[in-house]
């Protein structure tokens, strides 16, 4: 049987691309998106490029507590166990925190961080019982250093970045590894619209390459943090 890995968020960028990476490894593939018509061009795609793995999809928005659970229930019928996590789900909002509109805190901190910490308790304990796995969770250079317009994002970035350091002591002993990856300036969707030089920015497939090198080490080694950034520095 293949193995598995679950991706949320991983119709485009950098989710798809790790989807991508691992599919092409013969991993099978469970990812969500708030798009269902995303979700089967990815299906259609992943699945013409390597006709041997499957690939499964449910339609939920992860800022949503009761969806969050509707996914993992999705992932646990399935009755498989999941090799790898990547907690990709999540979007950026600019702003200030004085000046950003009522509710954005609320609404990154819903999408960036609850989604991974309600997707891991959702799905955590079928890892800790095979005593085996790997958690990736896309934290941000914004959870490490702090910038003008960043606001809630970089709120809820650091949060995510203490969450992985605190999943990483409660698993380790599980045979689970847990990385926090740290990517820059990542040439997605969320920087459409702006002026700024392709090659100014990151591409995604090599973050979902540096992703891949971490995951295939022996067990007997973890990579804790993965920081990545534009050779030309942060934008």
């Amino acid at each position: 049987m293949n193995k598995l890995i679950v991706v949320t968020g991983g119709t485009k960028g950098i989710g798809r691309a790790i989807i991508e990476k691992f599919s092409s490894d013969n991993f099978d593939v469970i990812t969500c998106s708030r798009s269902q018509r995303d979700l089967e061009l990815l299906k259609t795609d992943i699945q013409k490029s390597n006709p041997s793995i499957n690939v499964f999809g449910q339609q939920a928005d992860l800022s949503e507590k009761h969806q969050v659970k509707t996914f993992c229930d999705f992932v646990n019928k399935l009755n498989r166990p999941v090799d790898v996590l990547v907690n990709n789900a999540g979007y950026f909002l600019p702003g200030e925190i004085i000046s950003e509109p009522e509710g954005t805190l609320e609404s990154m901190i819903n999408a960036n961080m609850y989604s991974a910490y309600y997707t891991t308790r959702g799905l955590v304990p079928s890892m800790k019982e095979k005593k085996s796995g790997h958690i990736f969770n896309m934290c941000s250079i914004a959870s490490i250093e702090a910038y003008p317009n960043g606001g809630s994002y970089a709120i809820s970035k650091f949060a995510l970045l203490g969450f992985s350091k605190c999943l990483r002591e409660e698993l380790k002993a599980f045979g689970i590894r847990v990385t926090a990856v740290l990517p820059g300036a990542t040439k997605t969707a969320s920087w459409e619209g702006v002026d700024i030089p392709d090659e100014r920015f990151m591409k995604p497939e090599d973050v979902a390459d540096t992703i891949y090198a971490a995951y295939v080490l022996s067990p007997r080694s973890v990579v804790e943090e993965i920081i990545i950034r534009p050779q030309l520095g942060d934008i």
